[in-house]
């Protein structure tokens, strides 16, 4: 087995240090955040960092990289308050992971890949068309992380969009039938399937002698 000393990873190329680091995490949500500028320049990008935070009120958050460069959007959601989450698939995945190049904030990725934007109701923000899962969401309070000034987006659901096949009985939304991708490290992407739900668990009775 391969060991890493913190004075090895420390001194690793950089590259396979970020790949490394990346990746040892686990598999990652796989998602399209879209957003518009407040002169109505769409934009629309990858991120691997969405998470639950709550469900009452319904919480997400997800972590912007630090802004010594231009992040459109974080510039976006602190602008105009609004964005939309969308799940990435498999038959979107490579045009998804294209949205992480640097374009030019006049750009849109709408333009320069096949994804496409979509307006529901009073949501200003785009989603991206065709998604099975579509998440209107509004900013509610940002956190710089001291120790890397990467910063934590917190975010409440306005309004959710799922495909109906997805929707089971009880409220559990079954990503694996839309080939929902996940993301390994920054550019490994994977498809999984769902191999059973469990149900909820409490201790065990100690058995006696």
């Amino acid at each position: 087995m391969a060991y890493f000393s913190r004075q090895d990873i420390d001194n690793l190329e950089h590259l396979f240090k970020i790949n490394l680091i990346n990746s040892c995490s686990g598999f990652k949500s796989a998602n399209l955040i879209g957003t518009k500028s407040a002169d109505g320049q769409e934009n629309v990008a990858v991120f691997s960092s969405v998470t639950h935070v709550g469900s009452n009120p319904p919480l997400l958050g997800f972590f912007c990289r630090p802004t010594t460069v231009t992040r459109n959007t974080y510039d976006n959601i602190k602008t105009t308050g609004k964005y939309t989450i969308n799940p990435i698939q498999l038959n979107n995945f490579e045009d998804a992971h294209h949205t992480s190049a640097k374009y030019d904030s006049a750009v849109s990725e709408f333009d320069v890949t096949n994804l496409q934007a979509e307006y529901k109701d009073d949501c200003p923000a785009p989603f991206v068309k065709n998604s099975p899962l579509q998440l209107d969401m509004s900013f509610v309070e940002d956190y710089i992380i001291k120790a890397n000034n990467t910063i934590l987006v917190i975010g409440k659901i306005n309004g959710v969009y799922i495909k109906d096949d997805l929707l089971e009985d009880d409220g559990f939304v079954n990503l694996s039938k839309a080939n929902i991708a996940a993301i390994n490290g920054l550019d490994g992407y994977a498809i999984p399937k769902l191999e059973k739900r469990l149900e909820y668990q409490r201790p065990k009775k100690k058995e006696k002698l």
